[in-house]
């Protein structure tokens, strides 16, 4: 695999892992009461090594 096709491969795994933090998110703020379950800790540390 090149090395731009890997980088690409992961910057679009950061961009889903992004949108899902940022639909986690909003769920948070319509008030479903079962977001408390670590996903959006999980999703920030995965994007967090992504960008890393």
């Amino acid at each position: 695999m090149s090395i731009m096709r890997h980088f690409d491969r992961l910057c679009t795994l950061r961009d889903q892992l992004e949108s899902r933090l940022e639909l986690h998110e909003a769920r948070y703020c319509f008030g479903s009461e079962d977001i408390d379950d670590g996903t959006g800790s999980e999703l920030r540390e995965r994007i967090t090594q992504m960008t890393d």
